[in-house]
């Protein structure tokens, strides 16, 4: 057991990691907030000055705004979904003893080391490119026309690339958690007569929810703030199909020089990130508990 002298030393420890990290997460947040109540142009700075809460009014008056909001929350859940239940399948497939399993599971997980922008133009020129992309030529052999993915389906084909990006992460985690599971119990499961669906609903399932339940808290947090395979595929569109609200964030500071605006958003961002997590927590958060 510690004493009150190794915890003091312990904290005491840690406070230069603690106070420096304080400062780093602060002071952009800070500044981000001091922006929001100026207006400021850095093409035209003289124009210097505070108008107070008119930045968040003008951001949340953009037509887009809404707009990215449900763009931003549909990518979250669709990419959550697609990856938990696609994570859970593989992870269920490669804990079974197949050849090559070694191999098998190092192409799984690959995806997840190749950067956003790298495989979004991949999935933009090689995969779902309408004229010479993989799927064009799958519809093509099948009779059917070529779907044109980023003008007609911009946000799914976003969702897609994400989820393709994200699937190895869950699949990892669901995985080392499978691989857990005391094999005497679903032995025992075995010899009581319990099938595979009974034994994965009643047995594996349950095991894998504090997994399952890590999953979705740290992909909710890195998918509220994706940006680059939308800048490098649909740029946002058409229209504002495929705004979210990062994007639309850098659409005000970087295209319009609008930093006031484009920090106003910032901080709207950082309060619906806290909201969603918030919600997130209560909903599933109960399971590390268990």
């Amino acid at each position: 057991m510690a004493t009150q002298q190794t915890r003091s030393l312990a904290r005491f420890m840690m406070a230069p990691s603690v106070i420096l990290l304080f400062i780093w997460m602060i002071v952009p947040l800070v500044f981000t907030i001091w922006f929001s109540f100026l207006q400021y142009n850095p093409l035209n700075p003289i124009r210097d000055g505070f108008v107070w809460f008119s930045n968040y009014k003008l951001f949340y008056s953009n037509p887009a705004f809404l707009q990215s909001i449900l763009n931003t929350l549909t990518i979250v859940v669709s990419v959550l979904v697609i990856t938990v239940i696609g994570g859970i399948l593989l992870a269920l497939l490669l804990d079974q003893p197949i050849w090559g399993q070694g191999f098998v599971r190092i192409l799984v997980i690959s995806p997840f080391f190749v950067m956003p922008p790298v495989a979004a133009l991949v999935w933009k020129n090689m995969i779902m490119h309408p004229q010479y992309g993989v799927f064009a030529d799958i519809a093509r052999f099948f009779g059917a026309n070529p779907i044109d993915w980023f003008g007609q389906h911009p946000l799914t084909a976003v969702i897609l690339i994400v989820a393709w990006q994200w699937l190895p992460f869950a699949t990892l985690i669901l995985l080392t958690s499978l691989q857990s599971l005391d094999g005497e119990q679903k032995e025992a499961a075995e010899m009581d007569g319990a099938g595979f669906l009974s034994r994965f609903w009643y047995l594996t399932l349950p095991h894998m929810s504090r997994a399952i339940t890590v999953v979705i808290l740290i992909q909710t947090i890195f998918l509220l703030s994706i940006y680059a395979e939308i800048l490098v595929t649909t740029n946002g569109g058409p229209g504002y199909a495929s705004t979210n609200l990062p994007f639309l964030v850098y659409q005000k500071a970087l295209l319009e020089f609008k930093i006031g605006q484009a920090s106003a958003g910032g901080v709207i961002a950082v309060i619906l990130a806290n909201i969603v997590a918030f919600f997130v927590m209560r909903a599933v958060g109960k399971n590390l508990d268990k």
